[in-house]
């Protein structure tokens, strides 16, 4: 069997490539137009090689049902016919046609349509009778008249059954003529726009209210250059004042070569307008979202850097056991937290361990160190900034807090923050909502906040540079991280944990700590608490000869007799509770011996073991010591 794919006009026998008659060979399955006669490229306008090119539907655009049900009828019956295809030609204007289509017995599948200009059997028709009727005399004359109203009644159905609207304009832009759609689609009778203005009528401002002159107007130039014109980005006006945006044709008509008007064929877009527009919103909602988990991504890989050498809490103290105990309280609850204590106590491993042992622990721990944001980027740091809302800012920004929605929020140092600024965080904590700078739309937020200081916040708002209402805000649960001599039994624990990601980072495995180090170490006041600890041992490890640690610490009174056994520090295991409490109690008795008994004070016992006198002296009553 041939395949007809393969085949030339020629091939089709010189019946095909010289009928008179247009004919196509169409594969209706593959929605492909196979071959084409001479006198096919003459009526619809197309070069040989395009039309072969064109998709069956290509070539008749909005009418596929209208398609389906003739090629499927000629397959059914073998041959059919149909004056409702109207092809569109090379140039734009649509062709009506008579459609006559026959399966090809040697292509199966493939079907021969021959297509009969009917506008050009209307004119045949139209002479043949008017040739008759001045042969037959008036009685034809008045037959040809009934054609000629048969004919103009069938145009005006033709108006009325248009589902677009269509009017047209003379070549001075007044109304001629208006279908039923556009009466329908602009809220006038036909009889009210009929020999008026059109384009003062219905088209004669932008969308903005600016007026838009006549000289301007696509719909007039297609009568004065006569070219069509397509628009899809203006609007007409309704009688009622209120506009719709429309998609037109302009065409213009043309009568011996002399312009006389245009047709202008319309249809209302504005639901396709507003999908456009909601499918702008949602991908404009997926860039931010995109955006932000890119930020999340980045800030998160930023801590990690920062941080992860140290993730835990470590210790086996009293006052650890404390403050975890507290943890599980709050953790539980949104409740703001406020940690206090001396810088290098860990207060951002409080708020961490907070954070993972609540149900925000999916969402990110976001935080912000007030101390390092200049003034003048606090608000677009904590709320994020639109495009363009100052010199500098190419593109929107989202801030922390919308970062951390869903999730915890860490503001360290949060006694840094500008007065000024201060009443809008308020504002944020208070109400759960914000506004990037320049932008309008108010954003809800779900944040759990931890802040942390180690200033004196009661303090600062007594001397006027902390808000009042903002600290008893941020007060609602405190925690106080203790620091480092006030639980010198945890300093063998954490040496040996920093040691270890020391030894990790600088590919030394074989440092250790001896007795003699952790007694230094214990002895030592620690100023920097846990921080100074770090950078200690990290110091003393890239010193280190032959695997021995090589200290760079002052050597400090010795005021403390904590003895720590080499073996638990470097086994990990934990001192028990008598021996625990036997050292302290031996501590507080020699500090008592040297100060005569005093307590309070310049040179007194609890300053010599760095606590409180408070606490001091609740110990010497706990262990039944009698001061001299």
């Amino acid at each position: 069997m041939i395949d007809p794919r393969s085949l030339s006009p020629t091939d089709y026998g010189p019946a095909f490539a010289g009928a008179p008659e247009a004919m196509l060979v169409l594969d209706p399955v593959a929605d492909a137009i196979r071959d084409a006669n001479p006198a096919a490229f003459r009526l619809l306008g197309y070069p040989r090689e395009v039309l072969r090119d064109m998709r069956v539907t290509a070539l008749h655009p909005d009418q596929v049902p209208t398609l389906i049900v003739f090629t499927q009828a000629v397959q059914a019956r073998g041959r059919d016919w149909t004056h409702a295809l109207t092809p569109l030609h090379a140039d734009g204007h649509t062709l009506h046609l008579e459609y006559s289509g026959a399966v090809l017995a040697d292509a199966p599948g493939h079907i021969l349509v021959s297509l009969f200009d009917l506008d050009e059997r209307r004119r045949r028709l139209v002479d043949t009778e008017a040739d008759a009727h001045m042969r037959a005399g008036l009685t034809e004359w008045q037959r040809m008249e009934r054609i000629f109203r048969d004919i103009e009644r069938e145009n005006q159905l033709i108006l009325r059954a248009a589902g677009e609207g269509i009017y047209g304009v003379n070549a001075d832009g007044i109304t001629t003529f208006i279908n039923p759609a556009a009466e329908r689609m602009l809220g006038w009778e036909a009889s009210d726009l009929v020999g008026r203005d059109m384009h003062a009528t219905v088209h004669h401002s932008h969308l903005d209210g600016g007026h838009y002159p006549h000289h301007d107007c696509p719909i007039y130039a297609a009568f004065r250059d006569g070219v069509v014109h397509q628009v899809d980005t203006e609007v007409f006006w309704r009688r009622d004042g209120t506009p719709f945006f429309v998609e037109y044709t302009s065409t213009p008509i043309r009568d011996r070569g002399r312009l006389l008007g245009a047709v202008i064929v319309f249809r209302d877009i504005s639901q396709r307008r507003e999908a456009d527009e909601r499918l702008r919103t949602a991908l404009a909602e997926v860039d931010s979202l995109r955006e932000r988990l890119e930020l999340e991504n980045a800030y998160l890989r930023e801590e990690i850097r920062e941080g992860g050498h140290h993730q835990g809490i470590i210790g086996r103290s009293p006052a650890i056991e404390a403050t975890l105990r507290q943890v599980d309280l709050v953790a539980g609850t949104d409740a703001t937290v406020l940690v206090t204590g001396e810088s290098g106590t860990g207060k951002e491993l409080i708020a961490r361990a907070i954070h993972e042992a609540s149900r925000r622990r999916d969402r990110p721990l976001i935080r912000v160190n007030c101390a390092a944001i200049p003034r003048e980027l606090f608000e677009s740091e904590f709320f994020g900034h639109a495009k363009g809302a100052f010199t500098g800012a190419l593109r929107d920004r989202v801030g922390r807090f919308e970062l951390a929605d869903g999730g915890t929020l860490f503001l360290d140092e949060v006694g840094e923050i500008p007065l000024d600024l201060q009443g809008k965080l308020l504002r944020v904590l208070q109400e759960r909502q914000f506004e990037r700078i320049g932008e309008e739309r108010t954003r809800a937020v779900d944040v759990r906040l931890v802040a942390a200081t180690n200033r004196d916040l009661k303090a600062e708002v007594k001397r006027g540079r902390f808000r009042e209402d903002l600290y008893f805000r941020l007060n609602v649960f405190p925690v106080s991280a203790v620091p480092l001599r006030e639980r010198p039994e945890d300093i063998p624990l954490i040496a040996q944990h920093v040691l270890r990601g020391v030894m990790r980072r600088l590919n030394a495995p074989d440092l250790r700590l001896t007795e003699g180090d952790v007694r230094r170490l214990v002895r030592y006041d620690w100023p920097g608490n846990v921080r100074e600890l770090e950078n200690i041992i990290e110091r003393a490890a890239i010193l280190a000869v032959r695997g021995r640690l090589r200290f760079d610490l002052p050597e400090a009174d010795d005021v403390r007799s904590v003895e720590v056994p080499a073996s638990a520090v470097l086994a990990g295991a934990p001192i028990t509770e008598a021996e625990r409490r036997a050292r302290h109690k031996a501590d507080i008795a020699a500090a008592l011996a040297l100060t005569n008994g005093r307590v309070f004070g310049a040179g007194g016992a609890a300053e010599m073991l760095g606590v409180k006198p408070t606490t001091l002296a609740s110990r010497i009553k706990a262990y039944g010591l009698v001061r001299k």
